[in-house]
């Protein structure tokens, strides 16, 4: 691929715009010589304006989603997205959210622009678990957690059954509940099954990966020892 054309899919630009930069001599490589359109250099040794590439197709990030942020464009508000690098919106590749946070939930959010990666870590196959903290309206009954671990729990509108979840009482109105699939709204449908109501939600680990510290609103690349912790807990269950 040409690097005019590489650096466009980056999103840093129409080709027409990327080709101005390396007219300018913006577009360097390592050692500061500059680069044209249509040479080929490794991703690593290019440079803009001095500045290393963002990552190039395959990427996998970790976002600490804050209360307030949508993961989808057809939602009203602040985006996740906003949060990112303007030029990430442009890649090509997309990156997509991993699944979906809603707007009153905060917490850990995967990206890729990988839709194999994608995939394997969304299917139902994966059993990924999903840990989330929520503070709740009413005082526990009793008996949630032997429901949510009978896998007999049946969500009003569905007709399958939901896989076993473990539920740890924290105090008498926070939980930390750990899933193996991700339906819509699940926590807070759970709970609603139960007569109670969820305040506040915050999911902080998916997989063997957990934010370890990341401020809320930041976001960082995973490494590949990431990816193996992401898929750790799966594979040592099965």
């Amino acid at each position: 691929m040409k690097l005019v054309r590489h650096l466009a899919n980056l999103g840093y630009g129409s080709r027409k715009q990327v080709a101005w930069m390396f007219r300018e001599g913006r577009v360097t490589d390592a050692d500061g010589e500059v680069l044209y359109a249509d040479d080929a250099v490794a991703h690593d040794d290019v440079r803009i304006d001095g500045e290393p590439l963002d990552p190039p197709p395959g990427m996998l990030a970790m976002l600490h989603k804050p209360v307030g942020c949508t993961c989808s464009n057809k939602d009203g508000g602040r985006l996740v997205h906003d949060l990112l690098p303007p030029r990430f919106r442009l890649r090509k590749p997309v990156l997509s959210t991993v699944g979906r946070l809603d707007r009153d939930t905060s917490g850990l959010l995967l990206l890729t622009d990988d839709g194999s990666l994608l995939h394997r870590i969304i299917s139902p196959k994966a059993k990924l678990p999903k840990v989330y903290e929520a503070v709740l309206a009413e005082d526990l009954r009793g008996d949630e957690a032997a429901l949510f671990a009978s896998g007999t729990l049946l969500l009003e509108s569905e007709t399958v059954p939901l896989l076993p979840a473990d539920l740890q009482v924290l105090e008498s109105r926070r939980i930390r509940l750990t899933l193996h699939e991700g339906r819509y709204h699940q926590v807070r449908r759970m709970f609603a099954a139960v007569g109670n109501h969820v305040l506040a939600l915050h999911r902080s680990r998916v997989g063997g990966l957990a934010l370890d510290g990341l401020p809320e609103g930041q976001w960082r690349l995973l490494e590949p020892a990431d990816r193996e912790r992401l898929f750790s807990v799966a594979d040592s269950v099965r």
